[in-house]
């Protein structure tokens, strides 16, 4: 990787945050804001249909961001992909090529495009280097979203090829945080283990399902720490690559559900249904580049989930059940 372009976006720059009320976008909002951003732009899905043409071209004529974070996008967990295949690629490529050509058409001067770690083939050697991507086959369970998000990285650098614009595109881990979906059916697997042995906790179980086999093996970065990293790169990282956002460290299924039980206080047995998915293996990103860029993940996983368990339990009536 060429050494980091040292640069300091100016505050008063005006950040469009794409999807600023989901999990990634809303954290990603905080941070700008704190880090004394005066003119973050935002727009709720109510207010601006992104997968809209029309609509997006009237916002970005409207509004003219001079940076814009890409954060927006439709997700779920195992079953919502396996459920919604054609939803996942239709309406994320929708929402993708719509901002990326209209932040090209009207001069976005830099554009950050977050995709996910699931583009990477399900047997990838680990951990999970940049230029593993479309060197083997996929997750059948998430090949839809996966495949929508390989074209955005794509986009991102055909953008660069034929406009000469410095957009790049970043792969995060699993990720989780306050604002989380903490739905059982349709949500990731940390939110959804808060929920049930907190559930669990209330009803007096003498135990808790987790779902599989509790062997695979998962990376899991807290929102904040995404922050820190979105802010980096838009400040130090210029290369058509994609770039990973993780940890460097994993943990199984099995000791994720210890922990979510310990700081839940839940001292019943877990029990695992071997009838639902695994999906892949293990998922553990190589984060060697974006370490070399100044960057690395702060928050510990039991800390992280503790901090998560916490705004769950002040928000319990209005999150996402």
């Amino acid at each position: 990787m060429e050494p980091a372009v040292q640069s300091t976006l100016p505050r008063s720059a005006r950040i469009y945050v794409a999807g600023h009320r989901g999990l990634v976008g809303s954290a990603i909002y905080r941070h700008l804001v704190a880090e004394g951003f005066s003119d973050v732009v935002s727009r709720s899905s109510k207010e601006l249909d992104l997968r809209d043409r029309g609509a997006v071209d009237a916002f970005f004529d409207d509004q003219r961001p001079d940076y814009v974070v890409l954060a927006a996008a439709k997700v779920g967990g195992i079953v919502a992909n396996n459920t919604y295949p054609a939803d996942f690629l239709s309406d994320n490529v929708r929402i993708q090529v719509n901002v990326l050509d209209a932040a090209a058409r009207v001069g976005v001067r830099k554009l950050l495009f977050l995709g996910s770690s699931c583009i990477y083939p399900k047997f990838a050697e680990q951990p999970i280097r940049e230029d593993s991507l479309l060197t083997g086959l996929l997750e059948p369970t998430n090949d839809a979203y996966a495949i929508a998000k390989i074209a955005g990285v794509l986009q991102v650098q055909a953008l660069r090829r034929q406009h000469s614009l410095p957009y790049v595109s970043a792969m995060p881990t699993n990720l989780y945080g306050p604002g989380d979906n903490f739905d059982l059916q349709n949500s990731h697997v940390l939110p959804a283990l808060i929920r049930k042995v907190h559930e669990a906790k209330q009803r007096g179980d003498k135990e808790y399902v987790v779902w599989g086999t509790g062997t695979p093996r998962r990376e899991f970065l807290h929102t904040d720490d995404l922050s820190r990293a979105v802010l980096t790169l838009l400040e130090r990282y210029d290369e058509p690559a994609p770039i990973n956002i993780g940890v460097g460290e994993d943990v199984t299924i099995r000791e994720l559900a210890e922990t979510v039980a310990d700081v839940v206080g839940f001292d019943g047995e877990i029990v695992f249904d071997t009838t639902k998915p695994d999906g892949t293996p293990r998922k553990l990103l190589d984060v060697s580049r974006i370490n070399a860029l100044g960057w690395k993940a702060e928050i510990g996983l039991r800390d992280g989930i503790a901090s998560t368990y916490r705004w769950f339990l002040d928000n319990v009536d209005s999150a996402r059940l």
